[in-house]
């Protein structure tokens, strides 16, 4: 018998707490419920957007008749759950912006069943969320200003750049994420820390007490230092981390991958667009190309040498 949301609520609630989860590869409810109360704990207003958009996304992929086990796993929630918090974090609510929030959601969700000859990690999220951003702006929704970091300490922005996975800029968010990790598989709790450290670390190499970019999320200039300290040079390492550590079992893709997250982490900002996962969506499409190269280039050395 096919699953009926409304006649299995808590069936429907704990797809959409995976859905939740799986922002970060996670197919475990506890763990979406970790990140939930995650973000609740920073942003109870952003919480509910993450709510909102993942039950947008599982109800939607239920009521289109999507593949039960895929949605049952969260697969349909987690682009939406980012949409969810993203509009939030640009807009305040308001007629606009929650219109825009709720066809995001549904569109992400849409578009995260397109079948690509690669995965397409949170590339729906990416393409709504600029949809989304500049429809917004150009509707008259009101931005939301968000303030530099309270603390500039090197560590801090070695551990938000966890929390900044879903746009929160707090330590003890941070260590929820990671508890809910660890819920799900330690290992990816340690990647997902390394990416950190390695993206604050990378990001920061070349920095001096005079350095100012962009935001890459914000679009406003701050002393490198503060983006740093926020977390904004981590986060799309962790998730490259990740990503390319279940792709293969070695740490050369993961490191590769976390590197080049963060170099691109500066570029697409500088297209007038806020960056959100789109290094890192990029960055593992490339490590992903190249070791589609190399199995290739192998391949055929072994045909010549046999």
């Amino acid at each position: 018998m096919k699953w009926q949301p409304d006649r299995d609520p808590a069936a429907f609630a704990l797809a959409a707490a995976r859905g939740v989860g799986q922002v970060f590869f996670q197919d475990n409810a506890a763990t979406g419920a970790l990140f939930l109360l995650g973000i609740a704990w920073s942003s109870p207003l952003m919480a509910a957007g993450a709510i909102v958009g993942a039950v947008l996304g599982t109800a939607t992929a239920r009521l289109l008749k999507f593949d039960d086990a895929e949605t049952t796993a969260g697969i349909y929630g987690f682009n939406a759950t980012l949409v969810g918090i993203a509009s939030l974090f640009f807009f305040r609510p308001g007629a606009a912006s929650l219109g825009l929030l709720v066809v995001g959601c549904v569109a992400a969700t849409l578009l995260t069943r397109a079948r690509l000859p690669f995965p397409t990690y949170t590339a729906p999220f990416i393409v709504t969320t600029w949809a989304i951003f500049f429809l917004g702006t150009a509707m008259g929704a009101e931005r939301v200003v968000h303030p530099g970091p309270a603390d500039v300490a090197p560590w801090v922005g070695a551990v938000q750049g966890v929390s900044q996975v879903m746009f929160q800029a707090d330590v003890a968010t941070a260590a929820l994420f990671l508890a809910g990790l660890a819920v799900g598989n330690w290992r990816h709790a340690a990647w997902v820390l390394a990416g950190s450290v390695v993206g604050a670390m990378v990001g920061g190499w070349h920095a001096t007490g005079a350095s100012r970019l962009l935001d890459p999320e914000s679009l406003v200039v701050r002393p490198l230092f503060e983006n740093i300290a926020l977390g904004l040079y981590g986060y799309n390492a962790t998730l490259a981390a990740v990503a390319l550590s279940l792709w293969r079992r070695s740490s050369i893709p993961p490191l590769l991958g976390m590197l080049l997250a963060v170099l691109l982490t500066d570029l697409v900002p500088l297209l007038g667009l806020p960056a959100l996962t789109a290094p890192f969506v990029l960055a593992t499409w490339l490590v992903l190309a190249l070791g589609k190269l190399d199995e290739t280039f192998l391949a055929d050395r072994g045909a010549k040498v046999a």
